[in-house]
């Protein structure tokens, strides 16, 4: 740090101590400079290299058609050395399963279907009957699109037509109470609720997709109809989610 005029010393002999103790420091400083620079253009240059082998021409013959290079160089045969004997080593027969195609999973259901020839074809040539021998059985797996229904809840209503109710204080006509529904009022079942909801939130296929899908099935489903399904779903499974996180708070963490 350089001291201001007037507090600078009037005797030769000390200001030039001054100043060579500020041309020491200069030279530690240029020292330092020249020795950052360095590093600096050595980082550059490995940043250079970096790039290139990131994004510059790939060529196999960089590596002999592997990114791993050698870890350790071969080692030198010594001409002195005797020649080792080989063991010979018998190794056994053993089988070999068939490469192939996986097999279907057996709790599938299936459908089977005979493709069989006609009769005239089942007699011989001789004139006797041929004998079914065997079969050759090929499996595909099929699927079978969503099939759209109606689900119709049928009350039947009941009433006495001999005194019509009069004879008793209770209701006049009998009939069964509405089933519990997650949306009242509404025509979505449980499983169109729970196929909506799996198909936004667990395979991500938003609703307007998923109005063009129904709209190829025949039925005519909006997207704010779905979203505002949705919303009521969510507001039944509220008391069990308040259950669940009840649950989950009850512990000692």
């Amino acid at each position: 740090m350089i001291s201001p005029p007037s507090t600078l010393p009037d005797d030769p002999v000390e200001l030039k101590k001054i100043i060579a103790q500020i041309s020491a420091q200069c030279d530690q400083y240029e020292s330092r400079c020249n020795q950052y620079e360095s590093e600096n253009e050595l980082l550059r240059e490995q940043m250079r290299k970096l790039f290139d082998r990131l994004f510059g021409r790939k060529s196999e013959k960089l590596f002999g058609g592997s990114p791993q290079l050698l870890l350790f160089d071969m080692p030198e045969i010594d001409p002195e050395a005797e020649p080792e004997v080989e063991d010979q080593v018998e190794i056994e027969a053993y089988s070999r399963k068939k490469a192939g195609r996986k097999p279907l999973p057996e709790n599938l259901p299936r459908v089977e279907i005979v493709h069989d020839i006609s009769e005239d074809e089942k007699v011989c040539s001789c004139g006797a009957s041929l004998e079914r021998i065997g079969e050759e059985v090929s499996e595909k797996l099929d699927i079978v699109p969503a099939i759209i229904r109606v689900i119709r809840h049928i009350r039947p209503k009941y009433g006495c037509r001999c005194c019509e109710g009069v004879e008793d204080d209770g209701p006049t006509i009998k009939i069964a109470p509405v089933p519990p529904q997650i949306i009242p009022k509404g025509i979505a079942s449980a499983g169109l609720l729970a196929h909506i909801l799996t198909a936004k939130f667990a395979d991500a296929l938003p609703f307007y997709r998923q109005e063009k899908q129904f709209a190829r099935l025949g039925v005519e489903i909006g997207r704010a109809t779905m979203c505002n399904w949705a919303m009521k779903a969510a507001q039944a499974c509220r008391p069990l989610l308040d259950l669940l996180c009840q649950d989950i708070r009850s512990g000692d963490r």
